[in-house]
């Protein structure tokens, strides 16, 4: 569903957007979708049984996600962590400009749930509407940032940003980027229980995009199931105990350079 807007309403309709949609329960997941000038619905977990010539026009993934709930690190090794459990194009996809930002509204976020915000792309070898999950699909990062602040435990987080209306995180699609079909793997990955084994919540959030421009770069990316480790440092770790230091995980960039918003942020050459 396309929501057609000016720059001056995309905030209005985005948050008329996350109200239509019930919160189920204290996790979220991508309601609204803007680039380009225009807000698209995102997708809601409760489409997934939706009837052939039923299904809403989205292109956010189905999941099997209807508890709001989320991948752990016992599940990395499958399909799930790549656009969360049973995932499945959505049926659209949204064209956004290389070089340009797309924002992400989530319906809600708990504000206990403290832990890292990444992002990947990954092109389609066709139409990603096409994809039934997504096995086929190697991601590079392009975005990430992680703790923000230790001085007093458990600190503050990137998804700390998330955890007020509108629920809006902003992505700059990288400049450098060849024109093509490609998923945009969003994921919020909650600390708050990683202290123990198979604690840390993954929340993966998956976009069709149509990614316009001039472009060259394509890196290779990294299958979805080797994405993580259960051990690595920024999965299994104790955020309320004082740490000097997090490591975020997933493969590093390909070229990077520092945001000027925090020395702990990446993106990818713009």
């Amino acid at each position: 569903m396309l929501f057609t807007s000016s720059s001056a309403q995309d905030a209005v309709l985005a948050a008329a957007v996350i109200a239509l949609v019930p919160q189920v329960a204290a996790h979220g997941y991508v309601a609204a979708i803007t680039a380009g000038g225009k807000t698209y619905q995102g997708s809601n977990p409760n489409w997934y049984y939706q009837p052939s010539g039923q299904v809403v026009p989205t292109a956010g993934w189905f999941a099997l996600n209807q508890d709001n709930g989320f991948v752990s690190p016992s599940a990395y090794g499958t399909s799930d962590i790549g656009c969360h459990k049973s995932g499945k194009a959505g049926n659209q996809q949204i064209p956004v400009a290389a070089g340009s930002s797309v924002v992400l509204n989530w319906n809600t976020w708990p504000i206990s749930h403290h832990g890292p915000v990444i992002d990947y792309l990954a092109k389609c070898s066709g139409n990603c509407t096409a994809l039934t999950d997504a096995s086929s699909l190697s991601f590079f990062k392009i975005a990430q940032s992680g703790l923000l602040n230790d001085n007093s435990p458990p600190g503050t987080w990137a998804t700390d940003a998330i955890t007020t209306a509108p629920y809006a995180w902003t992505i700059k699609i990288p400049s450098t980027v060849a024109p093509g079909n490609y998923v945009l793997r969003h994921e919020l990955i909650g600390l708050h229980a990683a202290g123990s084994s198979n604690g840390a919540q993954n929340y993966p959030q998956c976009i069709n995009l149509q990614i316009t421009g001039s472009g060259t770069a394509t890196p290779s990316g990294t299958k979805a199931t080797a994405l993580y480790k259960a051990t690595d440092p920024g999965i299994l770790i104790d955020i309320y105990s004082k740490i000097s230091s997090y490591t975020i995980p997933g493969p590093t960039f390909t070229s990077i350079k520092k945001m000027a918003r925090h020395a702990r942020d990446f993106v990818l050459d713009a």
